[in-house]
């Protein structure tokens, strides 16, 4: 059985399909996965901010696109680059076991930070919430895979990335400080892949149906849908996360803050549905916290 995977064609955007092709191969050796390498819009413009592109959809649409037009018969991405609303025609068929969610410093730990240290990110939600903690510290614009952004992270005094993308492309040296959640709050489905394939192939649905790993996807869709509530993606200063809890309940955490960290936002709420709790920690945050206004701002 042959099997085509759309997917960008960094260094690690391939990691994260050919585990998913290792995943379907340890529970059916027939299947032989075949890479479908698509370049999208934010691969081809890493001078512009990702919110001033439109957000996150930026790096999944031709890869979505290579699905729906038949070039491939499934997609991988990071969960947390893809937007909270489902593409018609395609369906979110499987999220496998979650890594590691957490932001890493490189170059030095935040508290070792000298004052008005400048930080690279290319992220709102991250420089909001630093700054939040570390009011005196300046930022810079930081685009670019993984390997670019370790090369240019010379020119700052710590960079920003997420901590998964450096354990998955073997560079976890370079982690000078793992960011506890309670400091920075990570990005929708950060450490997450989704895979999606077209609603009406029932062949490859059940085949990659078979990868999900039910407490992962439970809080993705939580954090999807906390997302979707706040009617934005990435070009927000928001984040989220969730996690299943030992009751079976899932705990959702989520953050809304204005660009300069002067404000930042959070509620946390716990309930037997993911969709249904997120979607209530982004109303608590829109209508009863203040959240509307900042980000009116």
């Amino acid at each position: 059985m042959r099997l085509r995977i759309a997917t960008r064609g960094s260094a690690l955007a391939r990691w994260q399909a050919e585990h998913v092709a290792s995943l379907l191969a340890a529970r059916d050796p027939s299947v032989a996965v075949e890479l479908v390498i698509v370049e999208t819009a934010g691969d081809r413009r890493q001078d512009v901010p990702i919110w001033q592109m439109g957000g996150k959809g930026v790096f999944v649409k031709e890869v979505q696109a290579a699905v729906l037009d038949g070039r491939a018969d499934a997609a991988v991405h990071s969960a947390k680059d893809l937007p909270s609303h489902q593409i018609d025609g395609l369906v979110l068929v499987a999220v496998p076991e979650r890594g590691e969610v957490r932001d890493a410093l490189v170059g030095s730990t935040l508290d070792a930070l000298p004052a008005g240290a400048r930080i690279g990110t290319g992220s709102a939600r991250r420089r909001a919430q630093l700054a939040d903690r570390r009011p005196d510290l300046t930022f810079g614009s930081l685009r670019g895979n993984i390997p670019t952004r370790l090369e240019r992270a010379s020119g700052y005094d710590a960079i920003v990335v997420a901590a998964v993308a450096l354990e998955r492309l073997g560079r976890t040296d370079a982690v000078a400080e793992l960011l506890p959640t309670e400091v920075v709050l990570p990005q929708v489905g950060q450490g997450a892949l989704a895979v999606e394939c077209r609603t009406d192939d029932d062949h490859s649905r059940a085949m990659l149906a078979r990868l999900q790993h039910e407490p992962s996807r439970r809080a993705v869709d939580g954090e999807r849908a906390f997302l979707e509530q706040l009617v934005g993606d990435c070009d927000l200063p928001a984040g989220a996360y969730a996690r299943v809890t030992d009751d079976r309940e899932v705990e959702v955490e989520g953050l809304i803050a204005s660009l300069d960290g002067r404000i930042v936002l959070r509620h946390r709420a716990a309930g037997p549905d993911p969709v249904t709790t997120g979607k209530e920690v982004a109303v608590h945050l829109l209508d009863h916290a203040g959240g509307r206004e900042v980000l009116s701002i």
